[in-house]
């Protein structure tokens, strides 16, 4: 069994550093709000206001409105991720010490990252890319009913298709999610023998597409899911944030992570908790771009 030899808090600095990179990796991170969150959660209240503006005559009663006022409770979920390091580690000053804690935080930044898209877009656990009961109810795939059929010919007719779609339910749309086979089937869409969109040939991923925010990220065809592409409201409609206190533990003994003992090794493991919520405030404001069947 393994034993925890230290236990410390990630510096603050180092935690805003990781997590400016995770704006870097996840899809939903680059086009969407972060907020900080309570540890035990945040509530946040969205209001559904139906109808137009009325103008009131002198003398003329106020027309009656519609409303439907709902919560959306963020519940901060937990991720792991652990690391094998030198147990030069725990002999090195303070000083010495900060490359490896960089490399940790560079790694975990990147893990969290993958971890936030593949949990909050499909509601799987990031490790066995299986159904996490915890988190599938709150993802995009379960909530997000709005779909459009891909096809990989007519992929900006698909975009078309699905921005019309969230209009006419009087969303915005401010961000798409793109697959990387989504983006190649852009790059290969032309006119005249021309290549319409030439930015996302050779693997690139462009900031925007046609002036809209976008992403293109291997985490939106995660596993079994069949998406091809996220369209929608991002900036108002998706929220996500982390509790800012992230624990550090250093393993010294056994064997933590199956991969042998650590003493005949000479290593130790980094291990380290984030905790992070999101919540889709309306689910109308997207649609999935999927696969057929």
């Amino acid at each position: 069994m393994a034993t925890t030899i230290t236990k410390a808090t990630l510096d603050p600095k180092m935690v805003s550093e990781m997590f400016t990179k995770v704006n870097g990796h996840s899809a939903l991170a680059k086009l969407s709000a972060q907020k900080p969150i309570a540890f035990n959660g945040n509530e946040v209240m969205t209001f559904s206001l139906d109808g137009e503006a009325a103008i009131v005559g002198e003398g003329e009663n106020k027309p009656a409105g519609s409303a439907v006022v709902a919560p959306v409770t963020i519940t901060p979920i937990k991720f792991v991720y652990q690391h094998r390091v030198s147990d030069e580690f725990v002999r090195a000053s303070d000083e010495n010490a900060i490359p490896y804690l960089q490399a940790f935080t560079e790694g975990f930044a990147a893990k969290i990252a993958r971890g936030l898209d593949i949990a909050a877009l499909h509601g799987l656990n990031p490790a066995t890319a299986t159904t996490a009961t915890s988190v599938s109810g709150k993802s995009f795939d379960t909530l997000v009913t709005q779909t459009v059929t891909y096809s990989a010919a007519a992929a900006d007719d698909n975009i078309d298709d699905a921005v019309a779609a969230i209009q006419a339910e009087d969303g915005v749309i401010n961000g798409i999610a793109m697959s990387t086979d989504f983006a190649a089937a852009l790059s290969k869409i032309k006119a005249n023998n021309v290549s319409q969109y030439p930015e996302f040939r050779f693997g690139a991923n462009p900031a925007t597409f046609s002036g809209i925010p976008s992403d293109v990220n291997t985490t939106i065809a995660f596993g079994s899911s069949k998406d091809k592409a996220i369209v929608g409201d991002f900036v108002n409609a998706f929220r996500w944030g982390y509790a800012a206190s992230i624990p550090l533990e250093v393993i010294q003994y056994g064997d933590p992570d199956g991969l042998g003992d650590l003493k005949r090794m000479n290593q130790v493991v980094l291990r380290s908790e984030a905790y992070i919520g999101w919540g889709i405030l309306d689910a109308s404001s997207f649609c999935r771009i999927v696969a057929g069947s």
